[in-house]
């Protein structure tokens, strides 16, 4: 992985504690773990000045489903940089297609395979670090 000071911040988005717990134990040893449990939890840590370096984030929540903070998220230039993988028991080609749609860096299905979520979240990390060097 690209060399950073600290830790890199991933804001898990899950209206599950339970998702959250196993999300967390899977990527605590390389990353700072954040959780919310809402849509609008999510939009308000993801627009701190210290923002997050990825969402993994759930689509079936109350109020505010996955793919509207998605929808916000890219709409928004502070933002819309920030990249997000979706984690959730959808599984149709339709559900895969309309997170692409809306901004979503990846997609993955529940359950979960621990080395895959590890992989996939340093891959989109290590490219937004690049991209944001790049930028530099």
């Amino acid at each position: 992985m690209l060399e950073k000071l600290e830790k890199p911040t991933i804001l898990v988005v899950d209206d599950t504690p339970e998702n959250i717990e196993v999300l967390s134990f899977i990527l605590d040893n390389e990353f700072k773990i954040k959780a919310a449990l809402n849509g609008e939890k999510a939009l308000k840590i993801s627009s701190m000045e210290k923002q997050p370096d990825l969402l993994l984030l759930d689509i079936m929540m109350p109020e505010m489903d996955g793919y509207e903070v998605c929808r916000r998220l890219k709409q928004n230039k502070i933002t819309n940089k920030i990249p997000v993988i979706f984690i959730t028991s959808k599984s149709e080609d339709e559900d895969r297609v309309k997170a692409f749609e809306v901004g979503a860096a990846d997609y993955i299905t529940k359950p979960v395979v621990p080395a895959v979520v590890k992989a996939r979240v340093r891959t989109h990390v290590e490219l937004k670090l690049l991209r944001e060097r790049m930028e530099e």
